[in-house]
């Protein structure tokens, strides 16, 4: 709370020193018995209990003081001069006379008299008077001579000690006779900062041993004990619910730490336990019911901040993101680089901690994740660096899970299961960790070291750590260590004490070489690097290494060149061992492989005759990549990229599959953004028209599920845009324009979160046409099936739109528009169709476009008018060639001149050619129109439209089908326009076309490919008009390639347009060439959500096709229920069970690193998360495709295997023939009766854990007075549909029961599904909770209501170890899951739980209603309008059971519902400071007037608890301490 400014010190002074005070001064000095030149420090001096042994004066009565201070009013005319005179010495008294006892009780009585004659305002005095002690305490505490209290000489510590307890005891008790007087809030806001301040610092100065005393433990004495009971009396009676003169949250918002702090008292201590208790119950309204679960799972791109910073653009990209957040003693989540390292190690939040790095090192996440989390370790910063705010994990947090990790595929490895797949992962993930320097590397090996010799388990049998260490033993940080470190000698010992003789199986088998040799390896580059060690060094490791000397020798034969076709598998093996110790002759090799076969000349008439070209060898298979070390790696990538960049020799395709297969095969270490990365080697680079076109077809057909999967595609997109910007204008560069336009089709289909169209977010984009109509469908796309995450990002819509539409004419059709998502629809509602304005353009121009046509294209037409016409035509006139040219050729194509029209294409910028397109299709739609108003068959115009405009893709390659597919589909409005795209697919010159690219290109999956790629020819890849004078050889490009973001789209406006037959036929014939897309898995997963509930079971089943459907993950049964006859029928409970727990054993973290066991009943392997080589024997509905861990390659989209687990439930249930009520009702089914599914089936198998049955009464845990503590011979229900044994058997779970993370993968899947899915999760949660038997029975009472909600409210996680789960318990848990999980956008929906509930009739179900609701708030903080939403629907619901009109069953006192109050002035606050709650915090003004408004319905005992949250100053400290606040709010 924010102190008010000391206004009134001053004024204090200034009548101290008054000429007339010096009456009032000798009035009271009378009574006290002092005279005008008493010495000031007799009140220190002289005991005030102690016998006097002199003669004093004895004063008068005190009943004469009153009557001689009104016999004072006569020297005084004015009234308050003499008040605030009066008050002024009062509180130099105060201070002068607080140590002596029979003084301070005269002031008491005096202060009490003037107050009866009104003598005393309490609205100046009590601020002046706390202003004053603490300038006298401060004097004290410094021994200062300026203040009458303190002696001339110096006092002791004790002696100052007893001064401060006096004066703040005589403080409080004139507080306290204050406080029965109406006082101003902001005097109450002023007292109660002063109160708590004392109590905070009551230690600050304490000297625990005097100078002069005996050293002896500290106690405190009896005055100190005295004042802290009056300062907790004050408060008491300022937080008194009965007056409310301060909010009782105010003492709740210090923390209480305070208690902990001052010196024990059994007193103090009891009194406080009601702060205790209601801190601690507000602080769990803040958090979600099992918030200790959430972890993020890595099962989807999206990041969801939990608090989002108000920052746009750029900015957002460099954040830093805290994936779990550490509770307050508030409940607030809080984050930060000084509050991790607090933690310790082996508490709560450390495991949390650890259980979500373990998960991010066990699934690898993006590296751009680890960036936004990663702190570098406190011995590689550099001093003086500031403590990083959004930190959550510390360096030896990274540690411990990367040494959990090493631990855990150790005993993979021990138990022959085969996991070098996961090794390689995590070895890329390690060298990552180790180079971005957030461990440190000697503490690593110490602490590696402990863990490997611990117990009796021998865990460390093979080679593989000495492996992961020579991964990374060139590091800089490393390598500095073994140098430089004074820990050096001691360090590299236990390097060498990891060393194993690993003698495999397969002796042959690569890996088992690699391991063989790798310690010689180690050895000897240790040998190199430190000639102090040399000593501790093992000689026979060293000789080994000769053995791959010889074999190097006669392998290489002089000419240092393999072949890498054919390696057996022992080659393989000593070739990896080579790129360990010999990475520059292993280089050379590999890049003599890549140029044997030679080199030729370009096409005779090459415009660049000093290039020549790299003829075609096989590229390096992914097999050997995979185990080449991390270094060798580094420098093929760099030197290679000198090749392919900077040579003048054009490179070999097998060279440029080579560097591809690399950068994926590690994606953390070798990962770089290429436009950047390339300008920084040479700037001058990208100039060039080769570089460009090679790049863009690298990132184009390659690297783009990379950059998605690096979070790197917003920066990409940006960067090509500035790319198109310079070159849409420019004539002639259609072949690299076209290129880039196709790079950033695919780079923004490929987004999955919300961006912004420009890195600035000012002006217009800079776009192409095309691009920015594609932009707004992604838009679509994107917000419809997966929301958007920053609530805040919704009000940018509007502008974005502003921005991509600034220079576009195009309006979308209805049938386009009725499925875009409604913030989309509402922004384009108004805009107007200016498609007549077009077609009335063109008749005004016809006249003078035909007569130049006529010139230009006549079959007889002049060479040399093409000059005449591009360099002397009006642009407006250019816009209109194509038109021109298509009424011209009236249906026969060879009435017009296509070479001069090839040659003034040619001459166009590329823009102009996209205008004339989409001009020309306008005008060929509006002549259909017109010919069939005069009696043409629709059928011969169609033929024809279609004839002519393959004549112009095909025959003479003038226009690029890409954009005319696309112009067309964009005229849906019109009828004939998808029956012309429709034909132009169907046509053999386009299908033939697609059949050889699929030839050419090899399997989809290049990097399986083993043969010799075979470059096409650059005129039949690209056609004339892009090939042009242009003569640099294609590697991956094609027409045909092209078209792969286009046949989605068209797939799309089909289904739009209800034209499912055509959208399943050209899904039909074009599946396999979809198969090349780069995000085909996107693709279907996101057509089945954008159209959800509007596809007919047939286009879903050809849909699917798309995917290759042996490698994805899908259920057993999945196949029979998608195909099912009785499409009614909904799968059985089996089915969707066995679809949570694939998500529980491969998305959701385990809750320790030894969750997991790899078999029923055995715990001895428990580190085994999935099955590899050894696998449980097949269960029904089980997951069908391989489980273990796969390489990024592998996976590209969606990216991680988490993701495609996850992603593939979705696509299930979106592929479902049952509505979404079905399925979520089964899904609710399954969390509501989990507990007792699992405990049936536990009895069955293995007897009841902890020896507690279902019908137990007396709980194990808090939530064992769960429902069924109500009614104990209540049965258990059997779930009907649910095979119980299968189900805990498959769930890998023997002893601990998985209820709680299956309720977490629940509410993670349903938060991906579409909102129709959430519409019926509110409704399921609702029904659930109001059919629940206890809130139904009238006959309850109120303490057993309110009893029953309690417990049926506590965290599941402490029913799931006495199981005593209650439907709602886990129903609330499963909603907290799904809002966690969801993008704020969608929680605008979450007000239909509580709007089904109404009216709320019970405080039990006003609780359950703030339980479910409540913890949402906190994470709105920076959406304000949704913030103020949930809050009003909350405060109605207060209204409904506390409101001055309802009548409830039973009257309930306002006391039942304090910490529902404490809470809601918590989150005001919080709200308002956006973040954490800080002294200074205050709420918004419009949150003030939005209370003050609520409260108005409420009955007076309850509107009363909200005096302060008001936004009136004379009722609520909130507004008076903040005067600007009370005045917006009456504004």
């Amino acid at each position: 709370m924010d102190q008010p400014p000391q206004r009134w010190s001053s004024a204090s002074r200034a009548y101290q020193f008054h000429p007339s005070s010096a009456a009032i001064n000798d009035l009271f000095n009378l009574y006290l018995v002092r005279n005008s030149h008493h010495r000031a420090d007799d009140s220190v001096r002289e005991p005030p209990n102690k016998a006097q042994k002199h003669v004093v004066d004895l004063p008068p009565q005190n009943d004469q003081f009153i009557v001689d201070f009104q016999q004072l009013q006569n020297q005084f005319a004015d009234r308050d001069q003499l008040r605030s005179m009066t008050e002024s010495v009062l509180i130099s008294l105060v201070v002068q006379c607080s140590g002596h006892a029979p003084r301070a009780e005269f002031l008491l009585f005096a202060l009490r008299s003037l107050c009866g004659i009104g003598y005393i305002n309490w609205d100046t005095f009590l601020p002046s008077l706390l202003s004053s002690v603490s300038s006298a305490e401060l004097s004290v505490g410094q021994g200062s001579q300026s203040m009458p209290v303190v002696s001339p000489t110096s006092l002791s510590q004790s002696e100052r000690d007893s001064v401060v307890s006096s004066l703040r005891q005589l403080c409080c008790k004139i507080i306290l006779i204050g406080l029965d007087f109406n006082l101003k809030p902001v005097t109450h806001s002023d007292i109660f900062s002063h109160m708590l301040n004392w109590l905070v610092n009551w230690d600050q100065g304490q000297n625990r041993m005097d100078e002069s005393d005996v050293i002896m433990s500290w106690r405190p004495d009896k005055a100190l004990i005295e004042w802290l009971h009056s300062c907790l009396d004050v408060i008491w009676l300022l937080v008194e619910e009965d007056k409310c003169r301060v909010p009782f949250y105010e003492l709740l918002r210090s923390g209480l730490q305070f208690i902990e702090d001052i010196p024990y008292d059994e007193a103090l201590s009891t009194r406080m336990e009601i702060p205790r208790r209601r801190r601690d119950m507000m602080a769990m309204h803040m958090q979600m019911l099992d918030q200790h679960f959430h972890c993020p799972t890595f099962g989807t791109q999206r990041i969801l901040t939990l608090i989002t910073p108000n920052v746009s653009g750029e900015a957002v990209g460099n954040l830093r993101y805290s994936p779990i957040t550490y509770p307050s003693v508030l409940g607030e989540p809080l984050n930060g680089e000084e509050l991790a390292t607090s933690k310790v190690r082996g508490s709560l939040d450390w495991e949390r901690a650890l259980r979500c790095i373990r998960h991010a090192i066990r699934t690898a996440p993006s590296p751009d994740w680890w960036k936004r989390v990663l702190l570098v370790a406190p011995c590689y910063r550099p001093s003086g660096q500031p403590l990083i705010p959004g930190a959550v994990f510390t360096s030896e947090m990274i540690c411990e899970a990367t040494i959990d990790r090493i631990i855990e595929l150790l005993k993979l490895t021990n138990s022959d299961i085969n996991c070098w797949s996961e090794w390689l992962i995590f070895s890329d993930i390690f060298f990552f960790l180790m180079k971005s320097g957030c461990i440190d590397f000697v503490d690593f090996v110490d602490k590696l070291v402990v863990r490997l010799t611990e117990g009796d388990q021998q865990i460390l049998r093979t080679n593989h750590v000495t492996w992961l260490l020579a991964e990374i033993i060139r590091v800089e940080l490393v390598v500095n260590a073994l140098n430089s470190d004074s820990r050096k000698v001691e360090t590299i010992r236990k390097i060498l004490s990891f060393h194993r003789e690993d003698r495999g199986s397969d002796p042959n088998n690569p890996q088992s070489i690699l391991l063989d040799f790798i310690s010689s390896c180690q050895t000897l580059r240790i040998w190199s690097l430190n000639t102090a060690t040399r000593e501790y060094l093992n000689n026979e490791q060293l000789q080994k290494g000769k053995q791959i000397d010889e074999w190097w020798r006669q392998v290489g034969k002089g000419d240092r060149m393999m072949d890498y076709m054919n390696m057996d598998e022992r080659s393989i093996g000593m070739f990896w061992v080579v790129s360990y110790i010999m990475a520059q002759p292993a280089y050379d090799t590999v890049m003599n492989w890549l140029s044997s076969a030679g080199v030729t000349e370009l096409l005779p008439g090459s415009n660049m005759p000093n290039e020549r070209v790299m003829r075609e060898v096989s590229p390096i298979p992914m097999t050997l990549i995979s185990g080449f070390s991390m270094n060798l790696c580094l420098k093929l990538a760099f030197q290679m990229e000198e090749a392919l960049f900077s040579n003048q020799v054009v490179p070999s395709i097998a060279m440029v599959e080579t560097y591809t297969r690399l950068l994926l095969t590690a994606p953390h270490s070798l990962f770089r953004s290429h436009i950047s990365h390339l300008a920084q080697r040479n700037p001058a680079l990208l100039s060039k028209p080769g570089v460009t076109i090679l790049l863009f077809e690298i990132l184009n057909y390659r690297l783009l599920p990379l950059y998605r999967y690096q979070g790197k595609t917003k920066a990409l997109m940006y960067d090509v845009t500035k790319i198109i910007a310079a070159l849409k204008g420019k004539r002639g560069d259609h072949r690299v324009f076209r290129l880039t336009e196709n790079l950033c089709m695919n780079v923004i289909f490929s987004l999955r979160d919300f961006f912004s169209v420009k890195r600035e977010g000012k002006g217009p984009t800079e776009f192409t046409e095309t691009l920015n109509r594609m932009t707004v469908i992604t838009l679509a796309i994107l917000i419809k099936t997966r929301g958007v995450a920053d609530a805040d990002h919704l009000l940018y819509v509007q502008t974005m739109l502003e921005q991509i539409l600034a220079t576009s004419q195009h309006t979308w059709s209805e049938k386009t528009l009725r499925y875009f998502p409604s913030v989309l629809r509402d922004a384009l509602a108004g805009r107007i169709d200016k498609k007549g304005l077009v077609i009335q353009a063109w008749q005004q121009a016809e006249t003078t476009v035909i007569n130049q046509c006529t010139q230009l294209l006549s079959p007889s037409g002049e060479p040399n008018y093409v000059t005449t016409y591009t360099s002397h035509s009006f642009p407006q006139h250019r816009q209109y060639l194509c038109a021109g040219a298509w009424i011209l050729m009236h249906g026969h194509p060879e009435n017009i001149n296509t070479a001069n029209l090839v040659r003034v294409l040619r001459e166009f910028s590329p823009e102009e050619v996209t205008a004339n397109i989409y001009t020309m299709v306008d005008v060929l739609l509006h002549q259909i129109q017109m010919e069939l108003q005069h009696g043409h068959s629709m059928q011969d115009l169609l033929f024809k439209t279609s004839t002519n405009l393959a004549f112009l893709i095909w025959t003479h390659e003038l226009l690029p089908l890409d954009i005319l597919l696309l112009a067309l589909i964009d005229r849906d409005d019109d009828p004939h326009a998808l029956r012309i795209v429709i034909s132009l697919l169907d046509r053999q010159e386009l299908q033939q076309r697609v059949k050889q690219y699929i030839l050419n290109r090899g399997p989809p999956e290049h990097w399986t490919y083993t043969g010799t790629f075979k470059r096409v020819e650059l005129q039949k890849a690209l056609g004339n008009h892009l090939s042009w004078k242009d003569r640099y050889p294609p590697f991956f490009d094609d027409i045909a390639a092209r078209l792969l973001p286009v046949i989605p789209l068209i797939v799309y406006r089909l289904i739009e347009n209800d034209a499912m037959d055509q959208a399943e036929a050209v899904l039909a014939v074009y599946s396999p060439f979809l198969a090349y897309h780069p995000f085909r898995f996107t693709f279907v997963r996101d057509i089945l959500a954008y159209f959800y509930g509007h596809l007919p079971g047939k286009l879903i089943v050809q849909i699917l096709k798309v995917l290759d459907l042996s490698k994805i993950p899908l259920s057993e049964s999945f196949p029979q229920h998608i195909s099912s006859s009785n499409p009614v029928m909904c799968p059985p409970l089996d089915y969707f069970a066995t679809l949570l727990m694939g998500l529980v054993n491969h998305v959701i973290p385990p809750l320790s690193s030894d969750a997991k066991s790899v078999s029923v009943g055995d715990t001895s392997n428990n580190s085994a998360r999935a099955p590899h080589n050894k696998t449980l024997p097949a269960q029904p509905g089980q997951m069908s495709a391989s489980e273990g861990q796969k390489a990024f390659y592998q996976i590209q989209d969606p990216g991680t295997h988490t993701q495609l687990v996850l992603e593939t439930a979705v696509i299930e249930l979106l592929s479902l023939p049952v509505s979404a009520s079905q399925i979520v009702s089964s899904l609710v089914q399954i969390v509501v009766n989990i507990q007792p599914t699992l405990i049936q089936s536990s009895n069955c198998l293995h007897g009841a854990p902890n020896g507690v049955g279902q019908g137990s009464v007396l709980p194990t845990s808090p939530s064992g007075g769960s429902t069924d503590s109500l009614g104990a011979s209540r049965s258990t229900p059997s779930v009907s549909g649910l095979s119980t044994s299968n189900f805990v058997w498959r769930s890998a779970y023997a002893c601990q029961q998985p209820s709680c993370l299956l309720i977490q993968a629940c509410g993670l899947l349903l938060a991906q599904l579409p909102t129709e899915f959430h519409s019926q999760l509110y409704l399921e949660a609702t029904r659930v909770i109001k059919e629940s038997w206890w809130l139904t029975d009238i006959k309850r009472s109120l303490a057993e209501l309110d009893s029953a909600a309690g417990y049926a409210l506590l965290d599941p996680t402490w029913a799931a170890q006495d199981n005593t789960s209650t439907a709602i318990g886990n129903i609330v848990a499963l909603l907290h899951s799904f809002f966690s999980n969801l993008p704020q956008e969608w929680l605008d929906g979450a007000q239909a739980v509580i709007e089904h509930l109404r009216p709320i009739t019970s405080v039990a179900m006003l609780r359950i209603a703030f339980r479910i609701m409540g913890p949402l708030l906190p994470r709105l903080v920076n959406a304000h309008s949704l913030f103020n939403k949930i809050l009003t629907l909350l405060l109605t619901t207060l209204v409904d059971v506390f409101g001055k009109n309802s009548q409830p069953s039973n009257h309930v006192e306002a006391s039942e519902i304090k910490d529902l109050i404490d809470f809601l002035h918590h989150v005001v606050h919080y709200e308002g400071q956006g973040g954490p709650v800080q002294a200074n915090s205050k709420p918004r003004p419009e949150v003030l007037a939005l209370l003050g408004k609520a409260s108005e319905r409420l009955r007076p005992d309850v509107q009363h608890l909200f005096s302060h949250l008001k936004p009136d100053i004379n009722t609520s400290i909130y507004a008076a301490t903040h005067p600007k606040l009370a005045q917006n709010s009456g504004q």
